[in-house]
């Protein structure tokens, strides 16, 4: 396996080949004097010590150090290359025209040139790429597809190199969504599949717990207290259990469970942004609208008096109505009454029309200025997420909140960065400004807001952020993007033990999108990951061939606890899986909810829930080379 990359993901993704699947892997990194980021471990050691001490100052010094984001650390040995970008010369030098896997987790533009160098060194090379642009992702995969495949002289089948785009921003984004809110799930989303797990709280006596479609976890019997490490990375009797049985279940008490309780397919896309003219009902207040109807009725009702008193044709006296309206027409000096008390009526209401008119005008003119400008917070605004960065990971967070529809409030330094955009399409109030500068984390309403979501690329403005948040609400819950292992340990358990009320999380993004893209280097379609406390959970699509664990087996044979299960049953459209589906399944192309008794054969392709070491002894390699038949 080839790791090539210039931040924390390239060193943790070669921890998890190293480590969990036991693969010999080269690194390739850039000079130590010209990296981004410096690896984790070296990283921590750097800087834990000042940090720490921040922190211990920042709450009364309360305290013990905790777990937040993962493990740290490279793995096992390995070699490890210095060079400033992947060139041809550099990639033949680590080995691509020999190796099973590459992954490419630099910027999109240096990804793509590697992967095209590296496309022509072997054809049948694995590539797993980072791009943060998914549709240029989705054609790039195509193009390098269909390149492998002619230049291995067959088909798509013929055993040319598959290619598979990721992004960790979509893969983090849905898990640090649901962490702010309260009640809301662990979701995972590709390709429209939905899969919802759920963190219940333990049964009160003498209550059953609806499982849902089954139990993922059993959460640590440490998990509601405040002193608690958040679980542990391995499980263990106290810790997190993955994927229990029907036994363990039963016997656990008072511990929350995950369950899987919902699996749909997801609803349409949210609407474009309306970057061109607003419809009517936008380019007017309720306010406006109203007076404009009221003058016309009344323009309508004067037209109508008229042609009663003096016998003329509705046109006409509309007409005539008008001219009186803007003071256009003659005096009705030898006009009877009627006549006279109509004109000075008219020209009364063209007094109103004018200052009514007025405003229209400036109203539609601030409509059509603040389509393109940024909205800010409304008063009375709470129950709110205040989002912190709009870069990569705060995009796409923000874009999986209002897809649920949450109320949201960013706040932003930079007037230029990448989600300031999507913050416009979406009509999401933005404040700008730096978030360490007094007032404005008030401007956000922050002490009338639900949840912190601190997701800036810098571990310390982070820090500060939720520190200041936390000294003008006590309660609040919060959510940190720590790229510092050791700096997230410190942090996490020093704030839970000075606020044990409040909800304190601490997330690596590379601690959750590893997993998938070590996956996906093993050849797997990773579906995505939800995080247990400090575990990961994977879903992924297997082919049930090859694999003597599965195949010829029962789903309930199949199932083994702490590593894999088997949750559902890939279809082909129209296709009837015997004993299985129901006639007329072809609007859905998963079955779920599959018998224990029914034999999954080697045509099938099912979606399963595996631990990371679990989904290595299933589908490693040397696992399967080492397996009987």
């Amino acid at each position: 396996m080839v790791v090539c990359g210039d931040d924390g993901l390239a060193h943790r993704l070669a921890a998890e080949l190293r480590g969990v699947y036991r693969e010999q892997v080269t690194l390739v990194v850039p000079p130590s004097g010209r990296r981004v980021r410096q690896p984790v471990v070296g990283r921590a050691r750097a800087a834990s010590a000042a940090l720490r001490d921040m922190v211990n100052a920042a709450v009364n010094r309360t305290g013990n150090s905790d777990a937040a984001g993962g493990t740290g650390g490279t793995g096992g040995p390995g070699r490890e290359l210095e060079a400033t970008e992947p060139t041809e010369d550099v990639l033949a030098d680590a080995g691509v025209e020999r190796a099973t896997a590459l992954a490419l987790v630099y910027d999109d533009e240096t990804n793509i040139r590697a992967a095209l160098t590296a496309r022509r060194l072997n054809p049948r090379l694995r590539l797993v790429l980072r791009l943060y642009n998914r549709r240029l992702g989705q054609h790039i995969e195509e193009l390098l597809d269909q390149s492998a495949a002619l230049a291995s002289g067959g088909g798509p089948g013929s055993g040319s190199g598959s290619t598979t785009v990721l992004s960790d921003a979509d893969t983090a984004a849905p898990a640090l969504a649901a962490t702010a809110l309260v009640g809301t799930s662990k979701v995972v989303e590709t390709d429209g599949l939905l899969l919802r797990a759920v963190e219940r709280n333990p049964p009160r006596p003498g209550e059953v717990a609806d499982p849902g479609l089954c139990t993922l976890a059993l959460l640590s019997a440490t998990s509601n207290d405040p002193a608690g490490a958040d679980g542990s990375e391995e499980s263990g009797e106290n810790g997190p259990q993955l994927l229990p049985d029907a036994a363990a279940v039963e016997a656990a008490t008072g511990r929350g469970t995950v369950a899987l309780e919902q699996v749909s397919y997801s609803g349409p896309p949210l609407p474009a942004g309306r970057a061109g003219v607003p419809a009517f009902g936008e380019l007017f207040s309720r306010r406006l609208r109203w007076s404009l109807a009221g003058l016309a009725a009344c323009v309508v009702a004067l037209a109508v008096a008229l042609m009663v008193v003096t016998g003329d044709h509705p046109l006409h006296a509309t007409y005539v109505t008008l001219l009186d309206l803007f003071s256009i027409n003659e005096p009705a000096h030898n006009a009877d009454i009627g006549r006279q008390i109509l004109q000075l009526l008219s020209g009364f209401v063209g007094l109103l029309l004018l200052p009514v008119l007025l405003a229209a005008v400036l109203e539609a003119l601030g409509t059509f200025r603040s389509a393109s400008t940024l909205r800010k917070p409304p008063r009375g605004l709470g129950g709110h997420v205040v989002l912190l960065g709009l870069g990569k990971i705060g995009t796409r967070v923000l874009t999986r909140l209002r897809e649920m529809d949450i109320p949201v409030v960013c706040v932003e330094a930079d007037p230029e960065a990448r989600g300031m955009a999507t913050a416009r399409r979406l009509r999401v109030p933005v404040v700008l400004g730096d978030v360490t500068q007094e007032g404005v984390l008030e401007a956000a309403k922050i002490h009338r807001a639900h949840s912190l979501l601190a997701l800036t690329s810098v571990d310390t403005t982070n820090l500060e952020a939720v520190l200041y948040a936390r000294s003008v609400r006590s309660r609040l819950r919060v959510v940190l993007r720590l790229y510092d292992d050791d700096f997230a340990t410190a942090v996490y358990r020093t704030l839970r033990a000075a606020h044990p009320r409040a909800l304190t999380r601490s997330r690596s993004v590379t601690h959750l999108a590893a997993p998938s893209f070590a996956g996906a280097m093993m050849g797997r379609q990773i579906l995505g990951a939800i995080p247990v406390e400090r575990r990961v959970l994977l879903f992924a699509a297997v082919e049930v061939a090859g694999h003597p664990q599965l195949e010829g087996k029962t789903v309930g044979e199949a199932f083994r606890a702490g590593a894999w299960r088997v949750l559902a049953l890939e279809v082909s459209d129209g296709e009837r899986a015997e004993g299985v589906a129901p006639e007329g399944t072809r609007e859905s192309r998963l079955v779920w909810e599959l018998p224990d008794t029914y034999v999954l054969r080697g045509s099938d392709r099912v979606v399963l829930a595996a631990t990371r070491r679990g989904l290595a002894e299933l589908l490693g390699r040397r696992a399967r080379q080492q397996s009987p038949g």
